[in-house]
């Protein structure tokens, strides 16, 4: 099993935009080959010392095998998104992990 972890920070104010994207293609992703767990979470605390904050939110997958995430990133569905919104993000680090 592979699991990510793609931390997301939008150009101030426009993460909702991201995030209504992200929503749209959630059933697309969710219908592929080795898809086990797509989706986002923000903040569920506003006022906790730690957090990732209004501009920012967190994309947790997890998916059967390295080949079926590789083949996620080529889905025609993904490079639509990425398009999309590639002008409303100011950062993203994605993180490729595997159980220890």
């Amino acid at each position: 099993m592979i699991h990510v972890l793609a931390f997301i920070t939008a150009k101030p104010g426009r993460r909702e935009e991201i995030l209504a994207a992200f929503r749209a293609n959630v059933p697309a992703v969710r219908a592929e080959d080795g898809c086990i767990e797509y989706g986002a979470a923000v903040d569920h605390d506003p006022a906790a010392e730690t957090r990732f904050g209004n501009d920012s939110f967190v994309v947790i997958e997890k998916w059967a095998s390295a080949e079926a995430l590789a083949a996620h990133a080529k889905a025609p569905h993904m490079l639509a998104y990425r398009e999309k919104t590639a002008g409303l993000i100011a950062s993203r680090a994605v993180h490729v992990l595997r159980p220890a």
